[in-house]
């Protein structure tokens, strides 16, 4: 299974960004899907995550109201919307899947078994 993060690139405060997520390899769509960051210098932290079907979905408090995650199983690609960047949203953004769950949303990467290679967002003031 490999997971394929792209999206990013420099965008000016206030503006937007759709990163993808697209997912080889695997047949079923019942598992969680995450996305990460990791700022120069700083710890890779949660941003959201999404449940199987779409219908759960969980976010950081940084990204509430401003990110979107969503998912097309059709596809197998998830996807993060996000509006009103910020210079400090810049960071790598990675996407990581959850094989073992399919409803239970996790923020901790321990859970994620799958990762992309992240993509690179960055947000000038």
């Amino acid at each position: 299974v490999q997971l394929q993060a792209s999206g990013g690139g420099l965008v000016q405060a206030g503006g937007s960004l759709r990163l993808s997520c697209a997912v080889t390899g695997r047949t079923s769509s019942r598992y969680c899907m995450g996305w990460f960051r990791q700022a120069p210098g700083k710890e890779r932290e949660f941003v959201a995550a999404i449940n199987w079907n779409g219908g759960s979905t969980f976010y950081a408090e940084f990204a509430k109201g401003r990110f979107t995650i969503s998912r097309d199983n059709a596809k197998n690609t998830g996807y993060l919307q996000m509006l009103s960047l910020k210079p400090e949203d810049t960071a790598v953004y990675y996407c990581a899947a959850d094989f073992k769950r399919a409803d239970l949303l996790a923020t901790a990467e321990i859970h994620y078994d799958s990762w992309g290679q992240g993509t690179q967002v960055t947000v000038s003031s």
